[in-house]
């Protein structure tokens, strides 16, 4: 399902126009500044849904890798970065 698709979707199920289920799914999901699932992690808040699972930001620590091309070792630096954790009733839905 793309995100048009559940546009229509929300819209159809919860009675609201396609302008506002689009107004919805952009202030959960949107990667930008209006986006609350990425505010939240970007402040380094967990956002927990109970039953569906948790995104949260892990940390990978710096280490040294190499060039694929020319085998020169490089520094890789420590990053954050989103990960989700599905939850109990998610994992026993889709299992099915």
């Amino acid at each position: 399902m793309n995100k048009t698709e559940l546009i229509a979707v929300i819209a159809k199920k919860a009675s609201l126009s396609a302008r506002e289920a689009r107004a919805v799914i952009d202030t959960l999901f949107s990667p930008g500044k209006e986006g609350l699932i990425a505010s939240a992690l970007m402040s380094g808040k967990k956002v927990q849904i109970t039953g569906f699972g948790t995104f949260e930001t892990r940390k990978r620590k710096a280490r040294e890798g190499r060039n694929p091309q020319t085998g020169e070792r490089i520094k890789i630096a420590a990053s954050r970065f989103p990960a989700f954790h599905a939850g109990k009733a998610l994992k026993d839905r889709v299992r099915k």
